[in-house]
């Protein structure tokens, strides 16, 4: 299926505002948590959180948001959280290698790490990986119960690195006194997925325990290899809620996750190996007052990333990775609602970041670590204001003082007016973005003290329609400039870089000035009571805009990518489901002299309940058996079957 026919299928299938899997709404019978995981005080229908840091109603959210609820995360079966937003408007992503490997994800075409990925509000990316930025390798979905991706620059509210926009992860909180759940699955390549939890809830205490399991045997991940390289993660997760009194709560949080993933050498098979270990632990005391209006919490927030690699045919050092990235945050933050058409959030925070990293091998057995540390201190201001009935206007302010990079100011507005109670939505936003150097692009043998921070700026407008209560189209048109963009570079002959004394040198340089725009279409349809009809399209034009690349498109951004989805509900309570995805051609380099190819893959997917506590399922992964690439030379998976059982208790 070329990208001219699929966009054409896209366009005539936009009969929603977002696939049934991605629906840009939380489930209509929750409470919405806040971006702490707490739930929040808002229990309307249609609840976004992460847009504005508190529970809020859709229409009144001016920039664009999709959630994935969990029962959509179930219904599509998908094991990594990369594969899984990938199905979201304006998010692609590419992997060196299958489930484990190095993966980066791009929303709205934005550098990989120009995206904050948070587990629970708990900011994840690695101070110690080459930019900063967090490796979805690693990400599987385990206890997540809702997934939210904000797209466009959200540095007002969430700081630095947020130019491309926010994926927030929220674990699953009990709602009974006692629950719990299995989840079991095997199939294609010796993969087996088992992933559980406990937990209850009473009128003081709520809590949840939970674990998951994955291994693969998995394939070569260089695209022509002969031998297998397999992945194995095992996760745990906690998280307690304590309600002192009725006005103050301690909410007590942690996720660790330790995975081995085999590896290839650039030009062929071998027996390189690499181990992560992530933790994410979070501590906060709540305080609410007046009676609700105003909301305190009081925050310590703590990541730490352990990365190793080797090669054991090395003879004299094994070990030719070593890395740790560790950040502490102290935060407080408000929220307090003047009136009821009048909102305000704010909030003061701290961080703290800390790394050290070395490459190292037989050449090089006893190398030393390049290390680096940054603090920041900010100050953030939002206003929501429901000026009219339908008419909602935000605006806010971040203020960063950076102790090597001094003070920056950020701001961000935004509109959202809902006419024609509420069936047709207009929205527009505006943000800035910014980022200082990352701490390995600053002090690792690749680093420069002379780097300076990247900037951005970004603006978005669109419509959503609702169609006679069974159909909902949207469009929305954005656009993002970004300007000192940092990239790895090879020497150039003179430069006094230390590192360029050597054969193939290269360091991290501010070189790039991006320009991208695009458009996104989504739409669904219920075509009767059992048969739905899902569909988005994103066209991106992303494109370097100085220097000897002017003109070329950013590497590894598709320009055109759609998902289309149908699913269809049995009248004895079988589901089955068609998803098929696009990823229009690439380019594998600044230059655009190598292409990597257009692909079109398709998945089958049912499910079947026994009773109210049992359910089967089972998918065939790319169906028809697609050769594809998301990073020219390394490999993808072929054609897949598997099948499991869940267990609700």
């Amino acid at each position: 299926m070329n990208r001219t026919a699929f966009a054409a299928l896209a366009a005539a299938s936009l009969l929603a505002a977002a696939p049934s899997f991605a629906a840009e709404a939380l489930d209509q019978q929750a409470a919405a948590p806040d971006v702490a995981g707490r739930a929040g005080a808002t229990a309307v229908e249609d609840v976004v959180v992460t847009a504005n840091r508190s529970a809020q109603p859709i229409e009144r959210v001016g920039a664009s948001v999709a959630v994935l609820t969990q029962a959509a995360i179930e219904a599509r079966q998908t094991t990594a959280v990369a594969e899984l937003l990938a199905q979201t408007p304006g998010v692609s992503y590419s992997r060196n290698g299958g489930v484990g490997a190095a993966n980066s994800l791009y929303i709205r075409g934005a550098e990989g790490h120009h995206t904050v990925v948070l587990i629970d509000g708990v900011k994840l990316n690695d101070p110690s990986s080459t930019q900063g930025g967090f490796n979805f390798g690693n990400l599987l979905v385990g206890d997540a119960a809702r997934i939210e991706v904000l797209r466009g620059a959200q540095s007002t509210l969430w700081g630095s690195q947020a130019i491309g926009g926010v994926v927030n992860i929220v674990t699953t909180e009990p709602t009974d006194a006692f629950q719990g759940g299995l989840d079991a699955e095997a199939g294609a390549r010796g993969t087996t997925y088992f992933r559980g939890g406990v937990g209850g809830a009473n009128e003081r205490l709520s809590w949840r325990l939970a674990a998951s399991r994955y291994a693969t045997d998995g394939f070569s991940a260089y695209a022509t290899g002969t031998e297998d390289d397999g992945y194995d993660n095992t996760g745990l997760s906690g998280r307690l809620n304590l309600k002192i009194t009725d006005a103050v709560s301690l909410d007590l949080r942690s996720v660790w996750s330790s995975g081995r993933a085999d590896f290839d050498a650039w030009n062929g098979d071998s027996r390189d190996y690499g181990k992560t270990q992530e933790l994410v632990a979070y501590a906060g005391l709540n305080i609410d007052l007046l009676d609700g209006r105003f909301r305190n919490r009081i925050g310590y927030a703590h990541t730490d990333t352990d990365r190793r690699n080797f090669n054991p045919d090395n003879k004299i050092q094994p070990l030719t990775f070593d890395s740790e990235g560790q950040n502490r945050r102290w935060e407080y933050q408000g929220a307090f609602a003047v009136a009821e058409t009048l909102n305000t959030t704010f909030g003061v925070e701290h961080e703290k970041s800390e790394m050290k990293a070395r490459s190292l091998g037989d050449w090089n057995p006893n190398a030393d670590y390049g290390r680096g540390e940054a603090e920041l201190n900010s100050v953030y201001g939002q206003v929501q204001w429901t000026v009219l009935d339908g008419l909602t206007l935000t605006g806010g302010l971040r203020y960063d003082d950076h102790a090597q990079y001094g003070d920056n100011l950020l701001g961000q507005v935004a509109a959202a007016w809902a006419l024609n109670d509420g069936a047709t939505v207009l929205r527009a936003s505006w943000g800035q973005g910014f980022r200082a150097p990352g701490l390995y692009e600053l002090y690792s043998e690749y680093g420069s003290l002379d780097l300076q921070p990247e900037e951005a700026e970004s603006w978005e407008i669109g419509v959503e329609q609702r169609l006679f209560d069974r159909a909902v189209v949207s469009a929305t048109y954005f656009q993002r400039d970004s300007d000192n963009e940092i990239n790895y570079a090879n020497c150039l002959p003179g430069d006094a870089h230390p590192i360029c004394s050597q054969p193939y040198g290269g360091y991290y340089q501010n070189i790039q000035k991006a320009e991208t725009k695009g458009v996104e279409l989504i739409g669904r349809l219920d075509v009767t009571e059992r048969l739905h009809l899902n569909a988005n399209y994103t066209w991106t034009d992303a494109k370097n805009a100085v220097g000897d690349h002017e003109g070329k498109r950013l590497r590894l951004r598709p320009e055109h990518m759609g998902n289309l989805a149908a699913d269809y509900d049995w009248a004895f309570g079988l589901k089955t489901g068609l998803s098929v995805r696009y990823v229009g051609e690439t380019f594998n380099d600044l230059a655009n002299a190598v292409k990597v190819d257009a692909f079109t893959l398709v998945d089958l997917l049912a499910s079947y309940p026994i009773d109210d506590n049992l359910e089967v399922y089972g998918r065939i992964e790319n169906a028809f058996d697609e050769d594809y690439q998301t990073v020219l030379g390394y490999g993808t998976a072929g054609r897949g079957v598997f099948g499991g059982v869940r267990v609700r208790f």
